[in-house]
């Protein structure tokens, strides 16, 4: 039995071993030669049987062939080799599951960088069977497929690339003859046709300052290469068209791959989108190793990156409506290190002259006496004004009589005025003394000279039982004089404006400390990124600073608001000191002449346009959407701070404490940013409706000189004062404080009801025009009171108001050039871009920082030197207005 069993295993063994013999002699037998019947002229053909498991070399050894078979069917794949040639088109070959073809291309590598551009085109390929494109080079290998796809509506059915050149610094390195091998083949069991031809690119590199002119599709990207002459150190690119289909520019270094597909560009490189025009600047110190660079050119698919949004009529089927773009490419030479430097310092030095000017006219004051102040009068001029001041003088004694006859005839009417206003307490009963009023805007300012060495500050006048009644007295006056409003400590009182200034200060600190942080952030991002989309340059005219500074012009053309924000400083500083030291000679005669002077607000107007020049600079180290309120936060400053200091000219006592403007000014660039990130239609409203609240309630407070009341009584004091005086409405009691504060009105909220319904997409800009608005109204209304009340300016404020209309025309109009715009697209923006216009340096936005630190300068200076008519005018004869 055993020996039967054996005989057994015998046979299935020898039968297994020879079926094995078999199916190694079926696997190791030689495919079929093809003759190529497609082809004019004959080529030698191979075809080899490969197992499904194909290595990278196309061939299985025996053993791996047989080892196949056991686990999977087997299929033939055939494959075709062409010795092809440059320049011929090849659209009779058809490829499918079985069969593929290898194009063999031949050249001879030379001194010269050898470009080669593949056209492909197949129309009957599918997205589930694409035609497979694989390019093999010696160093580099490029696939693709038919259809391309392109986004996730997008597929391309011609397709041309450009595959990676050998650089100069490979070519020593490599054999001279080179070899392309292009495979195509696909997995579709429908045989597909292609046309395919190979083109030697002759024009590849791009000539110093010689235009070159491109057509472009989304399909087929393009790059060419560029390098630097020896005398060249840094070069503009400049791209235009006159077509607005999307695109991107991008900048890569001389090696492979190169990436030219859309959603590869962003890997290498600087790159930035762009419709009608872009611009970059390079310098040769980046591209060191191979002294050059290759420009990529890529067209978008739609315009939605460029302009925001996507047109309906650009979801067509692509095959139909294939993007084309002409564009035009010229690189030059920029500008030296010495431009570099005579633009800096011929900025520096235009500054430096105002230092100069102002030293002259200090010493041509001070040398012709063009100004007439109390150290520069006579002995006989000084004792006729201390007649009004120092009863010691004889001619005093005659005027104290007529002030107690006076005195006495009005007691009683003074009396009534005060019982009257403590019993109703509303500001309705004080305009029924119209009389006691004026009575008491004739008292001498003699009368009050006797109480000054009683310094009335706030601590004489505040914390009486009769302080609020006497502030109502003095305030609510239809007749009021700067005498009435100066009543305080003059010395206490410019402490406390000197809060505007350490304030500003300490807020400039903790502001800007973050934002010079972010913004360098910011540059480190865009230099580590290559994305120029993240900063709103004006590109055509943007000089850098090594890679610290992307714009260096644009970030150093804000010289001018720090140099004459601490020329004005020093200009008040001097006033400042002058006035002390008058104080100390003449301190009797200084508290009853002229306006009052302090400081403090004319230091923190010198410090917020310092402060607006490094903020500015930090906006322009990376302009863009985020950083806006940068530069805008401490124009609002300037704004308020001069409506304060006109306000305090003639209201010196009752001006709003530094911690509450600032306050309010934080409340400002609070809802500057909500309208920013924020801009809805809800925030428009609901803005308009404060704004509308907020000019009537300022309107109040400015009307009654700070004494309305804002508490819950406010309702019931308002109908009552309705009730009793509703018909007295139409005589305004203060008639120039009525009409200025109407028409700030309405200007306010023509403004609010402007903002509610266009809905302006720059909301900081809009705030700023309203600041804006208010001041020129408050100072054009200022300079017309005091013309009405036959106050004259000076030669020099009238030369100074002349100067700064002609500079705030000429800067205005550099501003609306609209170089860049943050609110549009990065693409949008810079089809706004244009060259320098000044020392090949500076643009448009440059002259308008220039132009407007001077026109900020002059407008302060008209401020310091409005009221210098009145210093040997009594106060008690000056107006308030």
């Amino acid at each position: 039995m055993s020996r039967h069993l054996d005989i057994l295993w015998f046979l299935i063994i020898s039968v297994w071993l020879f079926s094995c013999f078999c199916l190694q002699i079926i696997a190791g037998t030689p495919g079929i030669s093809i003759e190529n019947e497609n082809k004019g002229k004959a080529t030698e053909q191979r075809t080899h049987t490969i197992g499904v498991h194909e290595k990278i070399s196309g061939v299985l050894s025996v053993s791996e062939s047989y080892s196949a078979s056991l686990k999977l069917d087997r299929h033939t794949i055939n494959t075709f080799t062409v010795d092809a040639k440059f320049g011929e088109s090849y659209s009779n070959y058809s490829v499918n599951k079985t069969t593929q073809v290898i194009f063999v291309y031949e050249y001879s590598e030379d001194n010269q960088t050898t470009a080669v551009r593949v056209n492909l085109k197949c129309s009957s390929a599918s997205e589930d069977f694409p035609l497979m494109f694989v390019a093999r080079q010696q160093e580099s290998l490029l696939s693709w497929q038919i259809p391309l796809e392109i986004g996730d509506s997008y597929s391309y059915y011609s397709v041309s690339r450009t595959l990676c050149p050998i650089d100069k610094s490979h070519r020593q390195s490599i054999t001279k003859d080179q070899l392309i091998y292009l495979s195509v083949s696909t997995m579709s069991n429908d045989s597909v046709g292609f046309d395919l031809s190979v083109d030697d690119l002759k024009d590849f590199e791009i000539e110093h300052e010689v235009s070159r002119s491109l057509n472009l599709s989304v399909s087929e990207p393009m790059y060419y290469m560029y390098t630097f002459p020896e005398t060249v150190s840094a070069v503009l690119l400049k791209v235009t068209s006159t077509s607005h289909t999307c695109m991107t520019v991008s900048v890569q270094k001389i090696k492979c791959p190169v990436f030219d597909l859309e959603t590869n560009v962003n890997f290498e490189g600087q790159h930035q989108t762009m419709s009608t025009q872009a611009a970059m600047f390079l310098e040769k110190d980046d591209f060191s190793e191979l002294g050059g660079f290759y420009v990529v050119f890529i067209v978008k698919p739609n315009n939605e990156v460029c302009e925001g949004y996507l047109a309906p009529a650009e979801i067509l089927p692509p095959g139909q409506s294939e993007k084309k773009k002409d564009v035009r490419v010229e690189i030059k030479e920029t500008i030296s290190s010495a431009q570099y430097y005579k633009a800096t310092f011929a900025a520096a030095g235009v500054f430096l002259f105002f230092y100069l000017i102002a030293f002259a006219i200090s010493v041509l004051y001070a040398k012709l006496e063009l100004h007439k102040g109390l150290d520069d009068l006579t002995q006989d001029e000084m004792g006729h004004l201390y007649v009004h001041v120092n009863p010691n003088f004889p001619r005093a004694l005659k005027v104290r009589l007529n002030i107690n006859e006076h005195r006495v005839g009005t007691q009683a009417n003074e009396n009534n005025y005060l019982r009257r206003s403590n019993t109703s307490g509303t500001y309705g009963t004080i305009s029924d003394t119209s009389e006691s009023d004026r009575e008491l805007s004739h008292v001498s300012f003699d009368q009050t000279s006797e109480t000054s060495s009683v310094s009335l500050d706030e601590s004489t006048i505040d914390f009486l039982p009769d302080a609020d009644m006497e502030k109502e007295i003095f305030r609510t006056k239809t007749a009021l004089f700067v005498s009435d409003l100066a009543r305080k400590n003059n010395k206490k009182l410019s402490k406390t404006y000197k809060l505007y200034y350490w304030n500003l200060v300490t807020i400039s600190i903790f502001y800007g400390l973050p934002v010079v942080q972010l913004v360098i952030t910011y540059q480190r991002v865009l230099t580590a990124t290559g994305n120029q989309d993240i900063c709103y340059y004006n590109f055509a005219c943007s000089h850098p600073f090594k890679s610290y500074l992307s714009s260096f012009n644009n970030v150093f053309s804000n010289i001018g608001y720090v140099m004459l924000g601490l020329l004005f400083i020093l200009i008040v500083y001097r006033r400042d000191t002058l006035h002390k030291m008058l104080q100390k000679k003449h301190g009797d005669l200084e508290k009853h002449y002229g306006i009052p002077q302090h400081f403090g607000l004319f230091y923190a107007m010198g410090m917020a346009l310092l402060m607006e020049g490094i903020m500015s600079a930090c906006y322009h180290v990376c302009p863009n959407y985020s950083n806006f309120q940068f530069d805008t936060s401490f124009m609002y400053i300037i704004a308020c701070l001069n409506m304060l200091k006109i306000y305090q000219f003639r209201h010196p006592d009752i001006n709003a404490k530094a911690h509450t403007a600032y306050f309010s000014m934080a409340v400002i660039i609070f809802i500057a940013v909500l309208g920013v990130v924020y801009g809805t239609s809800v925030l428009w409203i609901f803005y308009a409706l404060i704004h509308m609240l907020m000019s009537l309630v300022l309107s109040a407070q400015v009307y009654y000189m700070g004494r309305w009341r804002f508490d819950r009584h406010i309702f019931k004091r308002l109908f009552r004062v309705i009730l009793t005086e509703g018909r007295r409405c139409t005589r305004p009691i203060y008639p120039s404080r009525f009409i200025l504060l109407l028409f700030g009105n309405l200007i306010n909220w023509a403004f609010a009801l402007y903002g509610a319904i266009k809905q302006p997409s720059d909301f900081a800009t809009y705030l700023l025009a309203i600041f804006i608005g208010n001041l020129l109204l408050y100072c054009m209304f200022y300079i017309v009171m005091k013309l009405l009340y036959k106050e004259s300016l000076s030669w020099l404020v009238i030369l100074v108001i002349l100067t700064s209309m002609v500079t705030w025309a000429g800067s205005l109009y550099f501003f609306f050039q609209n170089l860049t715009s943050w609110g549009d697209t990065p693409a949008g923006s810079r089809a706004r871009n244009s060259e320098c216009i000044l020392m090949e340096f500076y643009d448009a936005h440059d002259v308008w920082h220039f132009l407007s630190a001077i026109s900020l300068f002059f407008s302060f200076m008209i401020l310091l030197l409005l009221d210098d008519d009145l210093s040997l005018k009594r106060r008690d004869k000056l107006p308030v207005f």
